[in-house]
């Protein structure tokens, strides 16, 4: 007899336990339906900002960006079409370059597309020696003219302005005073 007092409480519990189920059930329907629905909310608000983030970044990306290097020296460039200032780590390039010879690189890829005074720069330059980052600056001016129209790059690259040089400093060799340069030999 006792066995089947067992069997009842098993019957009892099987029964609270397919009950405890079913409410878990419910319970995860519910929470799965809510969870959907914020989702879904949550998604059409973010398709919402979505064309309103990309018209502001149209709006404030009005520049085209072209990054040049030169020996050591590196240069971030940034090509304005409506600003006609030429600013070199927030000076005016021919302070930042006082030679007329570093100027004239920096200038050379506009007179070579007939655009010199049509565009404003801005370049962040980092590194080297004052006539790498003239090249540096040259090289990114070069590749954002390229971004701005593809059809400038053919008469880019004829001219070479397209092309990092890439001759770097010779390291210096143990034994010698430099790269190349020996110690001063002596007979005896």
């Amino acid at each position: 007899m006792p066995r089947k007092k067992s069997t009842i409480s098993d019957e009892k519990s099987v029964k609270a336990t397919e009950k405890e189920k079913k409410e878990k059930k419910t319970e995860t329907a519910t929470l799965e339906k809510e969870v959907s629905e914020t989702s879904k909310t949550e998604i059409l608000k973010k398709e919402e900002v979505k064309p309103e983030e990309k018209e502001e970044e149209k709006k404030a990306k009005n520049y085209y960006e072209g990054v040049g290097s030169r020996k050591t020296a590196t240069a971030r460039v940034r090509l304005y079409t409506k600003n006609k200032d030429i600013l070199i780590n927030g000076k005016d390039y021919k302070v930042y370059f006082p030679l007329k010879k570093w100027q004239a690189t920096i200038e050379a890829p506009f007179e070579k597309m007939k655009c010199s005074g049509k565009f404003g720069l801005t370049a962040h330059v980092v590194g080297g020696g004052l006539s790498a980052q003239a090249e540096a600056v040259r090289l990114g001016i070069s590749r954002a003219l390229v971004a701005f129209n593809p059809d400038f790059k053919k008469r880019l690259r004829r001219a070479g302005y397209l092309t990092r040089d890439s001759r770097m400093v010779e390291r210096k060799k143990y034994g010698l005073k430099k790269a190349r340069r020996a110690p001063q030999w002596s007979k005896r």
